[in-house]
């Protein structure tokens, strides 16, 4: 069991929390606004990126403590037992707020350290507009699951928005340096490829898993990345794509100084996803087959790095029966037990449980947390 024993300090709505984990699979019932998905956003800060809410840090402090946080985690993951722990200090007045890492009770330079010991893979409610929402949703999702596949992943896309943001800077001037704009565009190219690329090896691992799908409950997609760049890779060198970025850069300062921002790039690629069984846009599908096309990929990813590390994630699903019928409830229990990942859920209904083998139940009431009998 991956989480053996979780803490929390001044996070969300809890003073302060410790849970004995230690379980396969524990369900948090409780009220709306009990706390629920705040402590399982607690286990997301134990992976890259700024957790399932994309919080800002100092959001996620308790409202009457001195704006410091922290969570820790025993863990006993792909390199044995160790403790992850992460949060921010009280900040200095005026200050920006700095998070920390430890491994072990030794600093990490970043979450990054943490993927060498765990994985984790998360289904929330805001996702379910997957489909039909913007392309920079679909973006995120799939730079999420580039993560497990590269954990340095996500600093690059940070450092292309940044390379990015200061071409567009330099394009306002009324007469831009143009060496530079050369300078600029040069590493703005050698970020691009990078992030195109390890985009197009997550896309191309996980269809591998996705294609040896078949069941009914939570039916395969097809997924495909939609850029010029990323249609390139399979088959030019990435110098070569490089070059014809910069070019294409080159070409249109005028037109991106008119729009105030770079028209081009891996950075408007979109996520084409397909529901396979029907041929047709996941987009165009109904709820209940988008819910379970969604949840088809999570834990398609889930699969992936359970592949690639030879250690299941730990899997956070954010109210998820509540939208599922009891045969495709009976269903994830199956999926999950198959997998064999620690598995986190959410419900305000204990009844809604009954198709989910739980070893360890907790509710959740105001931030305080209560061990309860099995479910059945």
């Amino acid at each position: 069991m991956p989480i053996l024993r979780l803490t929390l300090t001044n996070f969300r709505n809890y003073h302060t929390a410790a849970l004995e984990a230690g379980a396969r699979t524990i369900v948090l019932v409780g009220p709306n606004g009990a706390g629920k998905t705040n402590l399982i956003e607690a286990i997301s800060f134990l992976a890259p990126g700024r957790g399932l809410r994309r919080a800002a840090l100092d959001e996620v402090a308790f409202s009457e403590g001195d704006g410091s946080w922290a969570v820790a985690a025993e863990i006993e993951g792909a390199l044995g037992l160790a403790t992850l722990g992460t949060g921010i200090e009280r900040p200095e007045a005026g200050g920006a707020p700095l998070r920390k890492f430890r491994i072990d009770r030794e600093p990490a330079a970043s979450a990054a350290a943490f993927a060498d010991h765990l994985g984790v893979v998360w289904l929330v409610p805001s996702m379910d507009s997957l489909f039909v929402g913007a392309p920079s949703e679909r973006r995120r999702f799939l730079d999420r699951l580039a993560l497990a596949v590269d954990a340095e992943h996500g600093g690059r896309v940070n450092a292309l928005e940044r390379s990015l943001r200061s071409r567009n800077r330099l394009l306002e001037e009324p007469r831009p340096d143009a060496h530079w704009l050369d300078a600029v565009e040069h590493e703005t190219a050698e970020l691009a490829v990078a992030v195109a690329g390890l985009r197009m090896e997550t896309v191309r691992r996980l269809q591998g898993v996705l294609a040896g799908r078949s069941d009914a409950a939570f039916p395969p997609a097809e997924i495909a990345l939609d850029g010029w760049m990323e249609k390139l890779m399979p088959a030019h060198p990435a110098g070569e794509i490089e070059e014809r970025y910069r070019a294409v850069l080159r070409d249109n300062r005028v037109r991106d100084a008119a729009a105030g921002r770079t028209l081009d790039g891996p950075h408007l690629t979109d996520l084409s996803v397909r529901y396979a069984r029907k041929g047709i846009a996941a987009a165009d599908a109904s709820t209940g087959e988008q819910k379970a096309l969604l949840i088809g990929l999570v834990l398609a990813h889930a699969r992936l790095i359970a592949q690639m590390k030879t250690f299941a994630p730990v899997l956070l699903l954010d109210e998820v029966v509540a939208h599922l019928d009891p045969g495709r409830r009976a269903a994830l229990q199956a999926e999950l037990a198959q997998l064999g990942a620690q598995v986190w859920m959410t419900g305000a209904d204990p009844a809604l449980f009954g198709e989910i083998d739980a070893e360890t139940v907790i509710e959740v009431e105001s931030g305080r947390l209560k061990r309860r009998a099995r479910l059945h």
